[in-house]
């Protein structure tokens, strides 16, 4: 019987432990979303959890003593000065690691129930942390986890303090445990997720504008300012976190648009620039503006564009703008035909509607006919000091071509067919980058392709320009919206055609390694749409989105028939005698009945689950699976069989003094066997005995 007691006390302490750091786990996943965890941070607080989780397994050998942290605590006090001055020269983030090697310490030396205290206060503050500093819906799986984890913690530290003080042998013995109070902990996290979940819904806020004073993690991506140097965007194509949405309206549109940010002029052969450009505001009326004449082209769409983490006052078009409609204002365009905000706005949102761009070889002649001023097309000409032989390469590749469409066609497919597409950057800086990928590398990314047509364009004496913004993207038909990512940033070239005016040419060609696996893309899509319902719900949730929702459940109600949300809106409204005595008559049926039905689960519902459980664990006997505990309810079920025969147990009588006041018949001699039996498999832990103890039930309820 101790080694019973010691197992289940192991058990017990091992799931409280695992429950503890799962506890500070998920609080440092919080944080860790948020992303504003540098990555030492990041890895090393990793690394000490995992050691932790190895520790309590038993599957490393390792203790810390008091005095030993002491010293390493003190030690890093030192080096928190270093931190400060020299790495990260920031209170905030210096402060940010030094809370974490504290949490880390702590957790691998917690012991007492005063440590255990501690490392919770830990992760309650890392959760807080996170609630401040992120608003996107891996919180929310982080804030599951982390009531998950507290609910397993709290009731198994319970048990192990009951287990602790207890006197007594515990009835239940080790088997099984983990699963139980797992189970029990998940269906509580459930049912407090649901309750506080509805909650959420019934009351509106406005949370939106609170985060983003609290917090501003954004992406910036460079080119979208008036400068981007050869190697910017190559490098932010490297991550793919969203930058906006966008929702097309009205028409099926197949992918492959670009979505324009601006464009760049000068260009010194390392950096493309528009150091000085000229300024127009735009004025916006009643949020619409109007941004460029119609024309004679027929195909456009409108489309609502809403960035997510882009820090940019750029706006993003699809062919050529029209108008535009903004919540608030003001709108500058700039030279190049770049339109942007008068300051930065987080999660901008605006809606568009512009004419697409049709091939120039099959498009009609434009009207009226775009002009190029002359001091225009000398400045989209200007080049700075060049190889010799990128002129040489321009005339090669354009001979034969008579127009400015043609020279222009033939340096584009030269490019897109006899040149790679990479996205890792030249091992070591070179005197002149555009030569050096022309005729040396002959591989590079979006920006080396376009920043090389353009200039040998210019060469021709074609007036061109850098173009960036975002290619194509990728639809998601669970949320039906286009999601563009950072790693869809990209650059193009546009030249001067006449009677065309401003025509795209993209030199690049497409990445080989673009196409992901099919599973984790779709996954993706999951994650993409869960985060959008999670900012309009629950970031951007106020009294406007209420009442829609309100609206769609009555709507979805209608569609199915279900007319008690009028009902209930009538009670609203018209609070009447008359009408309540309707309404009660028009559902007194279904009342009754609920209630009915709830009675009869309140009070049959424990009887029959128990006569369930006992059943099943005779079942387990008869397969030779029992345990001490089964025999407790393989007793109750026997004295039951003799309270329906009238012999009632009175409280006091033990086991055995019970059977002895049995009258003497064949019913007294099989309980007496049933009540030795009984004590060797409870008291003896001789679980041979329980197939017998089963043999003896049968007996009993067949006399």
């Amino acid at each position: 019987m101790p080694r019973a007691e010691s197992s289940a006390a192991v058990s017990a302490e091992r799931f409280f432990q695992f429950s503890l750091l799962g506890l500070v786990a998920s609080g440092y996943l919080a944080v860790a979303g948020s992303g504003y965890l540098d990555t030492p941070t990041v890895m090393l607080t990793a690394a000490g959890l995992l050691l932790r989780g190895l520790l309590i397994y038993g599957f490393v050998q390792f203790e810390l003593s008091e005095r030993s942290s002491t010293f390493i605590t003190i030690g890093y006090t030192g080096f928190y000065v270093l931190d400060y001055f020299l790495l990260s020269r920031e209170f905030l983030p210096a402060t940010v690691h030094l809370v974490f090697f504290l949490a880390i310490m702590k957790i691998l030396t917690a012991k007492t129930n005063r440590d255990h205290l501690y490392t919770a206060s830990i992760a309650f503050l890392e959760l807080l942390a996170a609630a401040i500093l992120s608003i996107n819906f891996n919180f929310f799986v982080f804030l599951a986890l982390y009531l998950l984890f507290a609910i397993a913690a709290l009731s198994s530290g319970e048990i192990r303090r009951s287990m602790h003080k207890a006197t007594a042998t515990a009835r239940n013995g080790p088997r099984h445990f983990h699963a139980r109070l797992a189970v029990l902990s998940i269906l509580v996290t459930l049912g407090i997720l649901g309750l506080t979940g509805g909650l959420f819904f019934l009351l509106p806020r406005t949370a939106d504008a609170a985060f983003s004073r609290l917090s501003s993690h954004r992406v910036h991506i460079p080119g979208f300012s008036n400068q981007v140097t050869l190697g910017d965007i190559g490098e932010i194509k490297s991550t793919s976190r969203p930058a906006m949405h966008i929702r097309l309206i009205g028409r099926e549109v197949a992918g492959g648009l670009k979505w324009r940010g601006g464009s760049l002029i000068d260009f010194d052969g390392r950096r493309w620039s528009n150091p000085n450009p000229s300024r127009q505001l735009i004025h916006v009326v009643n949020g619409q503006a109007e941004l460029e004449p119609p024309d004679n082209r027929p195909r456009g769409i409108s489309y609502t564009v809403e960035f997510d983490e882009l820090e940019t006052d750029a706006l993003f078009f699809a062919g050529t703008p029209q108008r535009v409609y903004l919540h608030n204002g003001p709108l500058i365009r700039s030279e190049g035909g770049n339109y942007r905000l008068g300051h930065l706005q987080p999660s901008f949102r605006y809606e568009a509607y512009s004419l697409l761009d049709e091939p120039p070889e099959t498009a009609p002649i434009r009207f009226p006919t775009p002009i190029l001023s002359l001091a225009e097309r000398e400045r989209n000409l200007q080049l700075p000091p060049l190889d010799p032989r990128i002129p040489r390469l321009a005339r090669e590749g354009a001979a034969g071509a008579a127009t400015d469409l043609e020279r222009a066609r033939s340096l584009e497919h030269y490019l897109r067919t006899d040149f790679g597409y990479t996205l890792q950057l030249p091992s070591r800086e070179v005197a002149d980058p555009l030569a050096y990928f022309l005729f040396t590398r002959k591989k590079g990314h979006c920006e080396y392709f376009a920043s090389s047509l353009a200039v040998m364009l210019r060469t021709l004496g074609i007036p061109a320009r850098l173009a960036t913004g975002f290619q194509s993207g990728i639809y998601n038909p669970i949320s039906d919206l286009w999601l563009l990512r950072a790693s869809d940033a990209h650059s193009w070239v546009e030249a001067w055609i006449p009677g065309h005016g401003w025509t795209t040419f993209d030199p690049t060609p497409p990445d080989p390694n673009a196409a992901g696996f099919a599973f984790l893309t779709k996954l993706g899509l999951y994650l993409d749409a869960a985060e959008t319902f999670w900012q309009q719900w629950v970031v951007g949730y106020d009294s406007g989105q209420q009442l829609s929702l309100v609206d769609q459940l009555q709507q979805g109600a209608r569609r199915m028939g279900i007319r008690w949300f009028d009902s209930i809106n009538g009670l609203g409204s018209n609070w009447s005698g008359a009408n309540i005595v309707h309404w009660s008559r028009r559902f007194a049926l279904w009342i009754v009945a609920v209630l009915v039905l709830g009675v009869w689960i309140w009070r049959m519902g424990p009887p029959i689950v128990r006569l369930l459980r006992i059943r099943h664990r005779v079942k387990r006997v008869r397969r030779g699976e029992a345990s001490v505990a089964d025999a407790t309810l393989l007793y109750e079920r026997m004295l039951h069989l003799l309270k329906r025969r009238g012999y009632h147990k009175p409280a006091w009588f033990t086991p055995a003094e019970f059977a002895a006041s049995l009258p003497p018949t064949s019913l007294r001699n099989a309980v007496t066997e049933f009540t030795a039996t009984y004590n060797a498999l409870r008291f003896g832990g001789r679980t041979e005995a329980a197939p017998r103890l089963s043999f003896l039930l049968d007996e009993l309820e067949r006399q």
